[in-house]
């Protein structure tokens, strides 16, 4: 039987921590990664009787700035409530979130995906806390680790606007870079900062009514995300084909199986016995809006387009360095430090490029080589400006320089440093590099009379004998242009 033509809506529910030095209702830890399981904890997070959960001011703040980066409207009010289920690492058995008066509606985000830019909008944002971990041991016993309970969470709930996996992907990476260009979360997927829910349907073309929508939860990776998103697209469109029905369910990923596998039927809000958290009053945000609209930095779309005007970058290499804040601030601080340094002909827009290919290619190909984490590398922005100004003004050739950008990604030494240790010094004196040109030519007399007879390559094998009588130090450029005049 011939297949039928289908298209996917896709809805992504996007959980995002954020890093406050609390959590979100108590004074307990919230910036410790590594600590021991269950010691960032006190009675209000532990859901002890009696204890009354005191709103996190910075957590509201970041959720309200999060919502007007993405042009979204903001109520005058909103409220907490609590949304009633039980599980194993939810000690109240209930969680107080801000779901059904939430404090951030709409919104969208434009990104580019298919060859096409795409505006995917948002139904709301909201704030809660985070439940625990359940951590389970080679036994399989499964032990609870309280230190997550109750740090800060927001979920981003966009409508069902996307159709394929690579729109779905290309908008999570682009909110998780705005998220990074706020500094309202570290957005590390492995950590836990950032996991997404999706919601898939497949309806026949050109039906008006959606297909039965089905919920996978917790990926905690773009390749995750979309690998769920292709699975779940053609086990739907296989389970139509065999004329069977889709049930509306939730569903895991098996990341070693490379499939989604039946967890629960899908709970309905009234599941959850939603009520308003009665120790906690409506929270007003005129004042709150007030405050933090000045503070909205400059955003990754705005950037790269600054980028492109103010470096003459394409769009590509703009969006390649805007895209990663702290990318983004190395690159603009290297080129302080050379314009710092800079004679009376700087060229600004010279320099951004060559400094730009060497992060993009250089640079980002060490980080990933030795799975370096961005942030922790040793090559400081006035060492990259030190190198970038060695390669312009001649001082070593692009070959030495890979040379020595390697041993300072490795040590942390500055460019001048590794040079002067190393004697790579480029010589530039024409008046040496004639001298020992001469010498060269002196001892082939016969490479000479066969270049003069029309023989290209002897021209190459005489530099190449420069070159190493010189240790590779001389300038290619200033060798080139001498030995050629010398050879008329």
């Amino acid at each position: 039987m011939a297949m039928q033509e289908y298209e996917t809506t896709i809805g992504l529910e996007i959980h995002v921590q954020l890093k406050t030095k609390s959590k979100m209702f108590c004074g307990s830890d919230n910036m410790s990664v590594d600590a021991k399981p269950n010691t960032n904890v006190c009675p209000v997070c532990m859901g002890f009787p009696g204890t009354l959960p005191v709103p996190n001011a910075q957590a509201i703040e970041w959720t309200i700035l999060l919502g007007l980066a993405l042009g979204a409207e903001i109520p005058e009010e909103f409220n907490f409530e609590r949304k009633n289920y039980f599980y194993p690492d939810l000690p109240k058995a209930y969680q107080i979130s801000s779901a059904t008066n939430p404090p951030v509606i709409g919104g969208s985000l434009k990104v580019f995906a298919g060859g096409k830019e795409k505006e995917v909008h948002l139904h709301h944002i909201h704030l809660e806390e985070d439940a625990g971990k359940l951590v389970h041991d080679k036994s399989d016993n499964a032990l609870v680790d309280l230190n997550r309970a109750g740090t800060p969470l927001v979920e981003i709930v966009t409508e069902p606007d996307m159709a394929s996996a690579e729109e779905a992907k290309v908008f999570a990476q682009s909110l998780r870079s705005l998220i990074r260009h706020l500094g309202i979360s570290d957005a590390n997927m492995e950590q836990g900062n950032m996991r997404f829910d999706i919601n898939v349907s497949i309806r026949k073309n050109g039906a008006k009514d959606l297909g039965t929508k089905v919920e996978v939860k917790n990926l905690n990776s773009f390749k995750m995300l979309e690998r769920a998103i292709i699975f779940e697209e053609q086990r739907q469109k296989d389970l139509l084909e065999d004329g069977k029905k889709i049930s509306q369910e939730t569903r895991g990923w098996d990341d070693s199986k490379g499939k989604t596998l039946p967890q629960r039927s899908k709970e309905e809000a009234n599941d959850y016995r939603y009520f308003p958290e009665p120790d906690i009053s409506s929270i007003s945000t005129r004042e709150i809006v007030e405050k933090v609209k000045d503070q909205l930095p400059e955003l990754p779309q705005e950037k790269a387009k600054r980028f492109e005007e103010e470096y003459g970058f394409d769009k590509r290499l703009a969006e390649s360095l805007s895209d990663d804040v702290e990318m983004a601030e190395y690159f603009e601080k290297t080129l302080e430090h050379i314009e710092a340094s800079a004679k009376d002909d700087y060229d600004k827009k010279k320099y951004a490029k060559r400094v730009a290919n060497w992060m993009t290619t250089e640079l980002i190909g060490k980080v990933n080589e030795t799975g370096t984490e961005f942030s922790e590398i040793k090559v400081e922005p006035e060492n990259m400006a030190e190198l970038t100004v060695a390669i312009e003004n001649g001082v070593i050739s692009g070959k030495q320089a890979k040379d020595v950008f390697a041993e300072m990604f490795e040590t942390g030494k500055s460019a001048l440093g590794i040079i002067e240790e190393k004697g790579m010094k480029q010589i530039t004196d024409t008046g040496a590099i004639e001298q020992i040109i001469q010498e060269v030519l002196d001892a082939n007399l016969k490479v000479v009379e066969d270049y003069k007879a029309g023989k290209e390559k002897a021209f190459g094998f005489l530099i190449g004998q420069v070159m190493a009588k010189t240790k590779g130090q001389a300038n290619p450029k200033a060798v080139n242009e001498v030995l050629r005049e010398k050879l008329k």
